[in-house]
């Protein structure tokens, strides 16, 4: 059946109208291939683009790094320290330095400039005096000194031995804070400061945490070495607050330990920071010289290497009492072991003497060391108490001897004599040491590391090893017939088996005391004759009294 198309009727007009429509929007294929053709162009040249983005970028981030390393050495020591006073405009400002004069500088410019506070501490280029970097509050010495608001806990009756140490700070440092009157009284000063020196471990600074446990004044601690700053000027001025802020809290104490890191020897300085160092001195200095005697505030330093100090810092009135920590004595050893195992759980059978006896030179810090370690030897154990064989132990690990050389008299080079010891018994020169009152010093064949010897070896009548060892050897030998073996004398006294060997075939002891008797092959022993008193009367050039120095019996 033949449908007829009426061209009239609105419908097919739309339809025909949305055919028409269609037919227009139908795209030639020539004309598609040139828009794809255009298309895949502009897809290469944005490809192009974006290699060269990222060979930038890559550039970029290396100049980042370039710059931040500029920026990084601009900052880098030596800078000074200054004070942001006021903003010029955005590239420069005024800043006061520490020396007291104002600059107009320039401003980096990757610094934050919201961070430009007035008053803010800022860091100024050595040179150029350029502010190269905005310092936080920690900088202001004032914030980051150490002091001790609560009092130390060490107290006097927690150091062994020392008595002598302890009468002399306490009479320079204690009773001029305590009973400032007496000094009015007679009419003289207190001293202003006191130095302690000697080897390390030997309770400088735990002495005077026990001074500022039993004074009622402001205790400030600072390391030497807190004063050597980043920024030129900075130390200087830690030090004017250091004492700024003793007198603000008068009575106060001032210790500054390791003051060998700022107070040694004046020279020509080849570089800042040597000069730096130079100028932290010249403050300390004038500080010292500077407050006033009634504002009772005391310095305390303690060193190491007394002999290294500016002479300057030593003179009277500004380190009126200089205190030396000696290696302890037997009798102080004895104090110290009695001291620190008071609280230690102790077997009954440990004899606390035969480690005092022993010869080893050895400090209160190395005898805590031995304590502490016999504990942990005794926890490791499974035991409730310390016993001997856990002090052996940790003595052997603490005092390590050697097993080419005797630990103590093969290293020695000489011995010096103390005349101010009452137990007239010879010490080792420590390095570095300088007379101080009453010292007498022995020639030492290590200058380099033993300091400069202050008297000839020949004013001590000392001798050659062998001749120590005889010496050892004659004033070990008992009163009656005895025999005795290589090994047996060596414990006698602490001498090794060879240095014996080697000090009786020079010595006339083997012809008339001592001689050798076999036993076997494998064993001989030495018998030894009743005292003769023209064979073992000491030498006349060697004036030392070595009994000390033997283990008791």
């Amino acid at each position: 059946m033949e449908v007829e198309l009426n061209k009239e009727d609105p419908t097919f007009r739309n339809q025909l109208s949305d055919l028409k429509q269609y037919q227009s929007q139908l795209v030639n294929p020539k004309d598609l291939y040139i828009k794809y053709h255009a298309l895949n162009k502009h897809l290469e040249f944005l490809q192009l683009q974006e290699e060269y983005i990222k060979d930038e970028q890559k550039h970029l981030k290396t100049e980042l790094v370039r710059a931040q390393e500029e920026v990084k050495r601009i900052q880098s020591v030596p800078l000074v320290i200054g004070q942001f006073l006021e903003a010029i405009d955005e590239n420069t400002g005024i800043v006061g330095s520490t020396t007291g004069s104002n600059y107009i500088v320039r401003i980096l410019s990757t610094l934050d400039r919201e961070l430009l506070k007035p008053n803010s501490s800022v860091a100024l280029h050595r040179h150029s005096n350029a502010l190269v970097d905005i310092l936080p509050p920690e900088a202001d010495s004032s914030i980051s000194l150490l002091s001790e608001n609560e009092k130390p806990a060490e107290t006097y009756m927690d150091i062994g031995g020392m008595d002598t140490q302890k009468q002399e700070i306490r009479e320079a440092v204690e009773l001029p804070l305590t009973h400032f009157e007496l000094y009015k009284q007679i009419g003289i000063d207190p001293p202003r400061g006191v130095l302690l020196y000697g080897p390390p471990g030997t309770g400088k600074t735990m002495l005077v945490k026990a001074v500022a446990h039993h004074t009622t004044a402001a205790f400030i601690r600072v390391n030497g070495s807190e004063f050597v700053q980043k920024y030129l000027g900075e130390g200087p001025r830690m030090v004017r607050d250091v004492f700024r802020l003793a007198r603000e809290n008068a009575p106060a104490i001032i210790f500054i330990d390791e003051i060998d890191a700022i107070a040694t020897k004046r020279f020509d300085a080849q570089t800042g920071a040597d000069r730096e160092v130079q100028r932290i001195l010249l403050e300390l200095l004038n500080q010292m010289d500077g407050f006033d005697q009634d504002s009772n505030v005391k310095v305390i330093m303690a060193t190491n290497r007394a002999d290294t100090l500016d002479p300057a810092l030593l003179r009277p009135g500004r380190l009126d009492r200089k205190i030396e920590f000696p290696v302890p004595s037997r009798r102080e050893k004895r104090l110290i072991y009695q001291t620190i195992t008071a609280n230690m759980n102790i077997g009954p059978d440990v004899d606390l003497e035969d480690f005092v006896s022993r010869p080893d030179k050895i400090s209160s810090a190395e005898i805590s060391s031995i304590l502490q370690g016999s504990g942990m030897n005794a926890i490791r154990n499974n035991s409730y108490v310390v016993l001997t064989p856990h002090i052996e132990e940790a003595y052997s690990s603490v005092v390590k001897k050697s097993d080419d050389t005797h630990e103590f008299y093969s290293r020695l080079p000489f011995l010096y004599y103390d005349h101010q010891d009452n137990t007239d018994c010879p010490h080792p020169i420590p390095p570095g040491k300088k007379v101080y009152d009453g010292h007498g010093y022995a020639l030492s064949h290590l200058d380099g590391y033993y300091g400069t010897p202050e008297r000839p070896l020949s004013d001590l009548g000392m001798r050659s090893y062998v001749s120590f060892w005889m010496d050892i050897l004659r004033r070990s030998l008992p009163d009656q017939k005895t025999e005795w073996t290589l090994s047996q004398w060596s414990q006698k006294t602490g001498l090794k088996e060879e240095d014996i060997t080697l000090a009786l075939k020079q010595s006339k002891l083997l012809d008339h005391r001592v001689t050798i008797k076999t036993i076997d092959e494998n064993r001989t022993v030495f018998v030894i004759s009743p005292d003769d008193d023209a064979l073992t009367k000491p030498l006349k050039s060697f004036k030392l009294d070595l009994d000390c120095l033997l283990p008791d019996e």
